[in-house]
């Protein structure tokens, strides 16, 4: 049964599961579906199509599923899709996708998107994210899984974030930043070697973090250009599947790596 303040505004055509909290003022447009023992906190705003799976905690005046912020943008049905056990702090602003763009912007599941933490249209992040105070992503941008975006982050369209990276604060991303790595920008954006302490805490063993130390010691500081650089992790490393994803993920980057 779901627990909806009087004094909330929530649309005939929205879909709540059960055990849904919906608190005073909170807003729950057309075409929203919300899964079992989702909490949407006061002056919270979730616009439509959107669909959210469960456990999801909407602070208040967070602002989920409204228009992409593009001037291509005609007025197409597009949607958000967002999975299970994600909060939303307190103003987080999530935007549709756009036709052009492929139709939605997506989450996964187990993130944490602190206040004020913008994703743009078209967006995909993955599992276990976490965005810190005011980290932006414009359109396009895909965040895999474990990655972590400091405060006040600015990620560049069609820039990807790979597995375990840790953009730091103030970090303004005009590339991709490598899965593993600890990349933090002044002016520009610069990898400082290995996310040691991320991929440690996440469980990975010390013959998984020395093989990317190696790796990254390699790419960075070897005097090797980024081709050369990846030849060297194929012969040396080659039979690490980190190593191995990293180096998949360098020769597949459009905009080049940060290093």
């Amino acid at each position: 049964m779901s627990e909806i303040d009087s004094r909330a505004a929530v649309s005939l055509r929205a879909r709540l599961g059960a055990g849904v909290r919906v608190d005073a003022f909170a807003v729950i447009g057309d075409d929203v579906e919300l899964g079992d023992e989702c909490v949407v906190m006061p002056h919270a705003v979730l616009h439509g199509p959107a669909r959210f799976g469960k456990k999801n905690i909407f602070h208040p005046s967070c602002s989920l599923g409204g228009d992409p912020q593009d001037l291509k943008f005609a007025g197409e049905r597009t949607e958000l899709v967002v999975g299970d056990e994600n909060t939303f702090r307190e103003f987080v602003t999530v935007n549709r996708g756009t036709g052009h763009g492929g139709g939605a912007t997506t989450i996964g599941s187990h993130n944490l998107f602190m206040a004020y933490a913008h994703v743009a249209h078209d967006c995909h992040v993955g599992d276990h994210t976490i965005f810190a105070n005011g980290a932006t992503l414009a359109g396009h941008v895909d965040v895999y899984d474990h990655a972590t975006v400091g405060a006040f982050c600015t990620i560049h369209q069609f820039v990807r974030i790979g597995r375990y990276a840790y953009i730091g604060a103030l970090t303004a991303l005009p590339k991709d930043a490598a899965p593993f790595s600890l990349v933090v920008a002044a002016r520009e954006a610069h990898c400082y070697g290995t996310n040691s302490v991320g991929i440690e805490r996440a469980g990975f063993g010390r013959e998984r973090i020395h093989a990317l130390e190696q790796a990254f010691r390699l790419l960075l500081r070897a005097k090797l250009n980024t081709t050369q650089a990846v030849a060297e992790l194929r012969a040396q490393l080659g039979d690490s599947a980190d190593v191995k994803e990293l180096v998949e993920f360098i020769e597949s980057s459009k905009r080049g790596v940060a290093k």
